[in-house]
């Protein structure tokens, strides 16, 4: 008798520690499914916003390189007072990219159109446009691009008005100029 009752104990306790497996492997499962649909959600937004035209090598050259997508333009931007300024490697990769970027500082990038080192970016990243995302959608572009595969590519600028740039570029010429 009473090992019918230990044994109904331990059934019990099994199954109550299998509740709580099956409960935490689905709040997992449920936030997984959440993360998930953030990112997904970052990549339509990034899709609209055309992050990969301007940060994707070959894309102003007529031929993507979607193996190295957001991986920083080889061709560049000249803006007259400004210098020569280059797609950068939105990648999470930590040494030429964003990886080591939080997604707080992502945002305010976005946002704010200033780096993390303090580096303004020229308007030609329409940041003054993206200040207006939701919290939402703003840290939905942060995590897809925390999520795309990292990319190693060091993509050359800022580079200073009327010094030689390194590769192609287009020049943003004003009216009158």
């Amino acid at each position: 008798m009473k090992m019918k009752r230990n044994a109904r104990r331990l059934s019990h306790r099994g199954h109550a520690t299998l509740v709580a497996i099956a409960t935490f492997a689905a709040t997992l499962s449920s936030a997984a499914q959440a993360d998930e649909a953030q990112v997904e959600r970052g990549r339509y937004l990034a899709q609209i916003a055309g992050c990969g035209d301007c940060h994707t090598p070959g894309h102003f050259l007529g031929n993507p390189d979607m193996t190295r997508f957001l991986g920083g333009s080889d061709v560049g931007f000249e803006v007259p007072g400004f210098g020569t300024v280059y797609g950068p490697n939105l990648t999470p990769d930590d040494e030429t990219g964003l990886g080591t970027w939080t997604p707080d500082q992502i945002v305010a990038a976005i946002r704010t159109g200033v780096t993390p080192e303090g580096r303004v970016l020229l308007p030609v990243m329409p940041w003054p446009n993206l200040a207006a995302l939701s919290d939402e959608d703003a840290f939905a572009i942060a995590a897809f691009l925390k999520s795309v595969d990292p990319v190693s590519h060091d993509v050359p600028g800022p580079v200073p008005d009327g010094e030689p740039a390194p590769s192609f570029v287009m020049r943003v010429i004003p009216p009158g100029g």
